[in-house]
């Protein structure tokens, strides 16, 4: 039977399949964060032990602030245990630690990739919504609750149902100043915040297979916001290339086994989707999302729209409190729209190609607003200093920052104040996902990077013409 790139990988990890239709899958690769400290004592409370230790993998990054570069910097409380409980399993239980001193560490979803835990073909679980970044290499990555990541710990094997296919392909080339962050935003615009639930979404066409693997990751990170667990790119040479030579790629005879392995994984070309989505890239365009919800997306030439047209009632009081709660009104130009601070990083744009696409439109200029850079590893963070982009965001008044999640999520006292309004590279922006009454509008690095030099949104192919 044809069968696409989901159902290939997902066949060849079921163990059993029950009546009920929900199947036990092996895990390949378990990533774990500080947040899920107390799955541990839980886990010995109930008698068990790490099944597999050598495929789990710890990294601190919700909770710590990234000024932080001790545990003693961060501030007493649950934030600071959550960091130390994570370190101490680690040794008691003989699994990876990428402790906040070590140069791999940071945000769990950016060195997995950087160094070679994921990999094309795998099944890799963690305990974060946005695990699905990692099917940019072709493999099942999926997001995973409290209790089950208990249950991989325990068993290594995770109960799921196999969820329907849909295949999303992005046609033609994508325009000058248009980028990975974009094309995914259009897509949430296109399907909803909901579009994907139930589904397994493959990303296809000429502009995704153009895109880099850090743009990869960008829109496989999230997919998530689309409604659905798991979004996956066909791997290719590009790749293999990205894998080949990292800490935890396979070495020798292995690798040569695997490259034959990873490049017939593909889906069929008579294979069935259940749903196809098609996409023109060349009618994309910078986005800037205007409501609190990735879906209310907009390019950035466009006004902020009237609910009054909209003949859905439900959706158009949903847009109207949206509105509302976004302290804007219908027809303003989104790029009158002022900012109060600027966020560049998370799981989502804090990659070395984010950070200079960021610096390009920064250099020589002066932040209007206070911006946060947050590179998404010690080694982006190395890089980034190596290439001199720090200097870029120092000179121009910008705070350049240690690894971590940052003001992606208001965990770690890096929040906005009530009334306050960010431009934001991360992935949602939920009433109070950046702090109580926050208001975050979502967009890609180039575009955070020119509302930070003119205080308000801009269209940054105006921006990068006049450099």
């Amino acid at each position: 039977m044809p069968q696409t790139l989901f159902e290939k990988i997902w066949h060849e990890h079921v163990i059993v399949t029950r009546d009920d239709g929900n199947s036990l899958l092996y895990v390949d690769r378990h990533l774990i964060h500080d947040l899920h400290f107390r799955a541990f004592a839980q886990l010995k409370a109930a008698g068990h032990s790490i099944r597999e230790p050598e495929k789990l993998f710890g990294v601190p990054d919700h909770s710590l602030p990234t000024t932080a570069k001790l545990l003693a910097d961060i501030p007493a409380g649950e934030m600071r245990e959550a960091v130390e409980v994570l370190e101490q399993a680690s040794k008691e239980f003989n699994f990876t630690h990428f402790s906040m001193t070590d140069d791999r560490h940071g945000i769990v979803h950016v060195i997995g990739p950087e160094q070679g835990i994921t990999q094309p073909g795998l099944l890799l679980v963690c305990g974060d919504s946005h695990t699905s970044t990692h099917g940019a290499f072709g493999c099942i990555a999926l997001g995973i609750g409290s209790t089950e990541v208990q249950h991989v710990l325990a068993t290594q094997t995770l109960w799921q149902r196999q969820p329907k296919s849909m295949r999303i392909t992005i046609t033609g080339e994508l325009g000058f100043g248009v980028t990975a962050k974009d094309i995914i935003l259009a897509v949430i615009r296109e399907i909803g915040t909901a579009g994907g639930t139930g589904y397994a979404i493959e990303y296809a066409g000429p502009v995704i297979e153009a895109l880099s693997m850090e743009g990869r990751m960008t829109v496989c990170n999230m997919t998530i916001e689309a409604g659905s667990r798991c979004g996956l790119i066909a791997p290719d040479e590009k790749t293999i290339a990205y894998v080949e030579g990292r800490p935890y790629a396979p070495k020798g005879g292995e690798w040569d086994k695997a490259v034959t392995y990873w490049q017939a994984l593909r889906s069929d070309g008579d294979a069935v989707f259940d749903k196809e989505i098609v996409i023109d890239g060349r009618t994309i365009a910078p986005m800037v999302t205007w409501g609190n919800s990735p879906q209310w997306a907009l390019p950035v030439t466009d006004v902020v729209p009237d609910p009054a047209s909209e003949p859905d009632a439900s959706v158009r009081a949903t847009m109207s409190a949206a509105i509302d709660y976004m302290d804007i009104e219908p027809g303003q130009p989104l790029s009158d729209i002022a900012v109060d601070m600027v966020f560049i990083g998370s799981c989502t744009n804090s990659r070395i190609e984010d950070l200079r696409a960021a610096a390009e439109v920064v250099k020589g200029r002066k932040a209007a607003v206070r911006t946060l850079v947050v590179p998404g590893s010690g080694l982006v963070k190395k890089q980034a200093e190596a290439e001199g982009l720090d200097q870029v965001f120092i000179d121009a008044g910008m705070e350049w920052r240690e690894p971590g999640c940052s003001m992606c999520l208001a965990v770690n006292g890096e929040t906005l104040g009530a009334g306050q309004r960010s431009a934001s590279t991360s992935n949602r922006n939920f009433r109070g996902r950046q702090g109580v009454g926050s208001r975050t509008h979502l967009v890609s690095p180039a575009m955070a990077a020119a509302a930070a030099v003119t205080g308000h949104f801009t269209d940054v192919r105006k921006f990068t013409e006049d450099a």
